[in-house]
């Protein structure tokens, strides 16, 4: 099984966690860099959002990942909230495919199964694993930081769950 590297972004207009981890199934992890993109809550949308997709970009170039993780948006009880995420997700999503990079979106509760064990734990449990799977020395800081690599870490074990599979049912003659 071959080592992939994957960026994971959870997505925020003001705080942008984002995360890259290499490594294959069945094999340690580990941290190529991890950070927040933040943006003033005082700037227009647009320069936000394009403040964003710089910092973004620069993080492809520069870190050059296989595969782009990012948090599926689910409806919050604040509209705001929940539009400004969406419009950093969607960012995320066009710098991967302006680079040709492959996208993939993960729900909160499949991030935390595949981190902790549970679709349910709450964010310190998961920076403790994240903090534990990756050998680091204390959790990343802030959460959505954490979030960001758990992101990757969840796309790296299932992701390649779903790559063995796939491999299967083409070596079985695309019979499933």
């Amino acid at each position: 099984m071959r080592s992939v590297r994957v960026l994971g972004v959870d997505p925020g207009l003001t705080r942008c966690g984002v995360g890259v981890v290499e490594g294959s199934v069945g094999r340690p992890l580990s941290l190529v860099d991890v950070g927040v993109v933040r943006t003033p809550s005082d700037l227009d949308l647009a320069r936000r959002l394009l403040r964003l997709e710089r910092a973004l970009d620069d993080l492809v170039v520069r870190l050059r990942p296989d595969v782009v993780a990012v948090e599926r948006v689910f409806s919050q009880h604040n509209v705001r909230t929940v539009m400004g995420t969406a419009q950093a997700s969607g960012i995320a999503m066009l710098v991967a495919a302006r680079h040709g990079i492959e996208v993939h979106l993960h729900t909160p509760s499949e991030v935390k199964a595949a981190v902790t064990g549970s679709g349910r734990a709450d964010k310190e449990q998961v920076a403790a694993m994240v903090t534990r799977v990756l050998r680091l020395e204390a959790p990343p800081k802030p959460a959505d930081a954490a979030d960001a690599l758990a992101l990757a870490i969840c796309h790296v074990w299932r992701g390649g769950a779903r790559n063995r599979l796939a491999e299967a049912v083409a070596a079985a003659g695309g019979r499933a």
